[in-house]
């Protein structure tokens, strides 16, 4: 999807002023009584009564750019107070790209406690000839109106000086209307149309998306903030914050897909995220409302996962949790078929399913009834990341004639169901003989598809790897698992104690492998650079439902790695 590059610079400031934040909060050593030490503030965004129920996002920045900077300079080291300062300079300088403007002369006098970025609507005048053109609004808090003002003032003296624009001035119920008529044609993204309302600056598109936020704002049904749905979402997120994310999933999607879906969908699913700043990283809270699935269902987990114990330290990728069937029919009666997520997920069980004839979910899944892990471990050759999926064996399921299953489907593909012995433990390896004609003399090798075995101490679990090599390192009595290592202990640091299981990502050991199998990693690295290049881990879980609302926490460590 095209975007003019102006817009685009616009367009992801709130986003990466929500998340470079966050690379200056690594060094958090102590109590404090600056607010932002407990993470954030607790209201709630107040441009969000600009903003249309049926808006497909909205971004909200709720504390000053300058108040995070200072409260960086107060907890940083001298080293990394220089580096910070230099990483928020760096960002202003992408944020006013293009634009002429000086951060500290020009917008800091009058800038407010709040930052909110809207894309209002997906389509402005639905007019077919002209494709879809979305709405955008950005409202700026401002603590000087009069000074917002003049900026404005001396910004129109600027283009009309160049002869880039034409001003048009307007009324609309009391409230001056300024409207940017470029003198050439130029994208409708850029932002056009301002007006100062109250405390706020308001930028947009085109006039009439100035118009209908101010009717947003006289007339409370019209509005987000007044929204049931709105509100169930964002009193379910109760730690203070420093940025707030809304959106309107279908019609979120339709905005990526740059199409005009109805914007008032028969289902209507959304998702709330609170930003909020915790010691070493940023937590984000989610609050997801309109799936499938039970209204009331608590964490499952009151404590870690005992099949993680097997996965090797070095995990660059670990899932853990309980009764996989069950997850699974929930996240297939959860997603839409044509969504994106449910067609990556479809594209993933292909890859590992087809070599072998596969049907994941009936020959695996749906035998998983008690805990389980899955983790990709770097191999030692270099060569593709190796798989380890360990699951529990429960007393009341028998699984005896799905592992035999498996085994047939491995034979039927022309491998060899071999007995090995490893670490004392018996195991069967799926080979398959390979003539070696890289030497001079020919010679027999053997391939390895899987290994699988069966760990009968304490609780009894299936193991399956990709590798010989992997299985030594599961089943051997002397290895560091990822339960031994630092780097996952911060991860889960901040993740409640009682939840549904963890998604962990090393992102220093998964980065080279997803900048190379994923591109689109690459643009979101040069994007939000600040935030990639102190990123040390990933972790989500998610933490049942309540009310309809299926709450999640995502935590990116920003702190020391191992």
């Amino acid at each position: 999807m095209k975007r003019n590059s102006f817009f685009i610079t616009l367009g992801i400031s709130v986003a990466l002023l929500l998340l470079v934040s966050a690379t200056t909060f690594s060094w958090i050593i102590g109590k404090s009584s600056l607010s932002l030490l407990v993470g954030g503030v607790t209201r709630e965004p107040i441009a969000s009564i600009f903003v249309s129920r049926q808006a497909p996002v909205m971004l909200s920045l709720l504390v000053n750019p300058e108040r995070l900077e200072s409260f960086s300079q107060y907890i940083a080291s001298p080293a990394n107070r220089r580096r910070s300062s230099r990483e928020l300079k760096d960002l202003e300088k992408t944020l006013l790209a293009n634009t002429g403007l000086n951060y500290d002369n020009e917008i800091q006098p009058w800038l407010g406690e709040e930052i909110t970025l809207a894309v209002t609507t997906l389509d402005y005048n639905h007019d077919k000839s002209d494709g879809v053109q979305p709405g955008y609004l950005l409202a700026v808090a401002t603590k000087d109106p009069e000074l917002a003002k003049e900026f404005l003032q001396v910004s129109y003296s600027r283009n009309a000086i160049a002869n880039t624009s034409n001003l048009v001035f307007d009324q609309y119920k009391g409230i001056n209307l300024v409207h940017q008529r470029p003198s050439k044609v130029i994208s409708s993204r850029n932002f056009t149309s301002s007006a100062v309302v109250g405390d706020f600056v308001l930028f947009a598109n085109e006039p009439k998306i100035l118009r209908a936020a101010i009717n947003n704002a006289q007339v409370p049904d019209l509005n987000l903030k007044n929204s049931p749905i709105y509100q169930d979402s964002l009193q379910t997120i109760s730690d203070p914050r420093i940025g707030v994310v809304y959106a309107n999933l279908p019609a979120l999607s339709a905005w990526l897909d740059n199409s005009s879906a109805p914007e008032t969908p028969k289902a209507l699913q959304t998702l709330a995220i609170g930003l909020s700043i915790k010691s070493e990283g940023l937590v984000a809270q989610t609050a997801l409302i309109g799936v499938t699935g039970e209204d009331n269902q608590p964490p499952v987990l009151s404590e870690l996962v005992g099949a993680l114990a097997y996965l090797p330290a070095n995990s660059m990728l670990a899932i853990a949790g309980t009764n996989l069937d069950q997850f699974w029919q929930q996240v297939e009666t959860g997603l839409d078929l044509n969504s994106p997520l449910q067609q990556l997920l479809t594209q993933l069980l292909n890859r590992y399913q087809e070599p072998l004839g596969l049907n994941l979910p009936k020959d695996v899944f749906s035998w998983v009834k008690g805990e389980y892990s899955l983790a990709l471990v770097p191999n030692e050759k270099g060569m593709q990341p190796d798989l380890v999926f360990i699951a529990e064996r429960m007393p009341d399921v028998e699984i005896a004639p799905a592992i035999a299953h498996l085994d047939q489907l491995a034979i039927d593909q022309g491998y060899s169901v071999v007995d090995l012995l490893i670490q004392t433990t018996k195991v069967k390896a799926w080979t398959k003989l390979i003539t070696n004609t890289d030497l001079e003399e020919a010679r027999l090798g053997a391939i390895v598809k899987g290994v699988h075995a069966t760990i009968t101490q304490g609780n009894q679990y299936e193991i399956f790897t990709s590798s010989v090599a992997v299985m030594e390192k599961v089943l051997s009595k002397t290895k560091r698992t990822i339960v031994d290592s630092r780097t996952f202990q911060q991860a889960i640091s901040a993740i409640p104690t009682e939840n549904d299981g963890y998604f962990f990502v090393n992102w220093h050991e998964i980065q080279p492998l997803l900048e190379q199998q994923l591109p689109i990693v690459k643009v979101a690295e040069f994007a939000v650079k600040p935030l990639f290049k102190n990123l040390r881990s990933l972790t989500l879980s998610s933490q049942g439902s309540e009310n309809g609302v299926k709450r999640a926490t995502v935590f990116l460590n920003l702190g020391v790695r191992e």
